[in-house]
């Protein structure tokens, strides 16, 4: 049986103090997914119980019962914070969780093939899509409503405008 899909809520930028606090950029609009007692997930599947949770500047300064020390919480800088597909409210049109896209074939307007999309990095600014052609040349799109098209996550097609020097070689 396949694994349910994840969805991305946070990432675990730094430690903060001694006593294992990490500092997390919220990548959810759920409200309560870091309150006490919520229970998300390492990309590996190694659940992590909030201890508490407080607002630092523009991120979440999050204790997690799992992580005991400074130590502990250096190994986990950089990662991934998931939770299950179904633990996920529905999104509204022109949305789409991150399991939904991968693998999509990813074209231009003019019908130039740019690859899959093997990879969405999300940023404070907007997330980008990373998409590699067969030959393994890796095409960077900002997720912006100026340059997505269209979005078939059932046809596994999404269709991005061309801009020049980013979806078009330059001359």
């Amino acid at each position: 049986m396949e694994p349910e899909p994840t969805v991305v809520v946070g990432r675990l930028t730094r430690v903060h103090g001694v006593q294992g606090e990490l500092s997390v950029l919220v990548l959810s609009e759920v409200p309560g997914r870091f309150d006490d007692g919520a229970v998300v997930y390492l990309e590996d599947g190694r659940a992590l119980t909030v201890e508490s949770s407080r607002p630092h500047k523009d991120r979440l300064l999050v204790r997690f019962r799992e992580v005991p020390d400074r130590t502990a919480a250096e190994v986990l800088r950089g990662a991934l914070v998931v939770v299950p597909a179904s633990m996920s409210p529905t999104l509204p049109e022109g949305s789409w969780w991150d399991h939904q896209l991968l693998g999509c074939e990813v074209r231009t307007d003019g019908n130039r093939a740019l690859g899959t999309l093997t990879e969405i990095i999300h940023t404070a600014a907007n997330d980008v899509w990373a998409a590699v052609d067969e030959a393994g040349t890796e095409t960077l799109v900002p997720a912006l409503k100026d340059v997505l098209i269209s979005v078939d996550v059932d046809a596994r097609r999404i269709v991005v405008r061309e801009v020049p020097g980013l979806t078009v070689p330059e001359d």
